[in-house]
């Protein structure tokens, strides 16, 4: 069963990748009306529980992720630079870790690649995929100020890129209205 649940895995990330670049890895696909999110709790780089509540107020770049994931690794870097050129009181990257290692697999992995302003944190327990109901990574959700879904990308994207910048820039200003 584990091997077919990693099979199946493998496929959907291969189709995912697809469909990241034929949409176009500068902007997320936004959807047609703002999405309630299930309640779920991941932990922070200390062990606390967290949840998107505690995000309430700002644009949420939720990116989940794991060390063992090719195209993660890869964006790992971008996303820390978008969270260093975007971060801050109306907008931040979180970066949900499905790793089953938890906060010491993530740390030496950003210790790897040289991450210093993305947090760590960790969901070993998946919640937030079932949250989102998504089956392969990379898989990231624009949440707006209230705390809802608004747009979904699954796969890679260029997330440093000066257009997914300017476009998310422009979901920022807007999801202070709640989009």
């Amino acid at each position: 069963m584990e091997v077919m649940k990693h099979v199946f895995l493998a496929l959907f990330l291969m189709l995912g990748v697809t469909a990241a670049h034929a949409e176009g890895p500068t902007q997320i696909p936004l959807l047609d009306q703002p999405r309630d999110v299930d309640a779920f709790v991941f932990a922070d780089a200390e062990g606390n529980a967290r949840s998107l509540q505690d995000f309430k107020g700002k644009v949420v770049l939720v990116n989940l992720w794991a060390t063992w994931c090719v195209p993660c690794r890869t964006e790992m870097p971008q996303l820390d630079r978008l969270q260093a050129e975007l971060g801050g009181d109306k907008f931040t990257v979180l970066p949900l870790s499905l790793d089953r290692g938890g906060a010491d697999t993530v740390n030496s992995f950003y210790k790897e690649i040289d991450v210093k302003s993305l947090p760590v944190m960790v969901d070993q327990a998946n919640f937030s995929a079932r949250a989102f109901k998504i089956f392969g990574l990379p898989s990231t959700f624009l949440v707006n100020a209230d705390g809802q879904e608004i747009g979904r990308l699954i796969g890679p994207a260029e997330w440093d890129d000066p257009k997914m910048i300017s476009f998310l820039q422009g979901v920022i200003d807007e999801g202070q209205k709640g989009l």
